[in-house]
């Protein structure tokens, strides 16, 4: 039988729609709370607010660079330092794709650890958005995020042509360091699909859909 509460752990409950508002930021900071996710993802605007309404309750992630990632360096980095300033305990950052697919590994690399320094302390997730990406171009970014020392390294934002695949995961798996984790995300709507993904090596899965398989299940009442 499938463990939700051990699913739900491992959730970012997450809500990053562009017209998201403060009521509902409100309202997933509480479910989050309530189920007992690993964090709660929210919009860099809302960092602050919700720390300050959650008290250290729950930790609060947020994303820099999103959804595309081809904002300046500099930018990035301004935003890691404000996100962290504000109280996000975990930063989500969007690569810059296009540099990546124009052979420019190194800016790549400069970019992550740039963006580690500006978060030291904080957990750190590079998302690479995999559905753009060849398995060479995969594969190459497993190596980038094991070298630069993020955390985790993240198949996708939910905003682009598809979300977390099951063969992603596979290959990560096969290619990043021992000091680097998987986060998937974009969606996943199943349990069953979410427990596939930590069987085969996500520690993290980025999805609003396990809470609110929760509640219609009556989980936590």
């Amino acid at each position: 039988m499938t463990d939700i509460s051990k699913i739900l752990s491992m959730c970012d409950h997450t809500l990053l729609r562009p017209e998201a508002a403060w009521d509902e930021i409100k309202e997933l900071c509480d479910d989050a709370v309530k189920y007992n996710t690993a964090s709660v993802c929210i919009p860099l605007c809302y960092v602050k607010s919700a720390s300050e309404y959650l008290r250290d309750k729950m930790k609060v992630c947020t994303v820099i660079g999103f959804p595309h990632g081809n904002t300046t360096l500099e930018a990035k980095v301004f935003e890691a330092e404000e996100a962290v300033r504000n109280g996000a305990d975990e930063i989500d950052m969007v690569i810059n794709i296009g540099m990546l697919k124009s052979g420019e590994y190194d800016f790549v690399t400069r970019e992550i650890s740039e963006i580690r320094k500006a978060t030291e302390g904080k957990i750190l997730k590079v998302i690479i958005e995999a559905c753009l990406l060849s398995e060479d171009e995969k594969i190459r970014m497993c190596k980038i995020v094991t070298d630069t020392g993020a955390d985790y390294i993240k198949t996708s934002t939910g905003f682009s042509t598809g979300g977390a695949v099951f063969e992603d995961v596979k290959l990560f798996r096969g290619h990043i360091g021992e000091n680097v984790k998987i986060k998937a995300a974009g969606g996943i709507a199943a349990l069953e699909d979410a427990e596939k993904f930590i069987e085969m090596g996500a520690s993290r899965l980025g999805t609003s859909r396990i809470v609110k398989i929760a509640k219609a299940a009556g989980t936590g009442e």
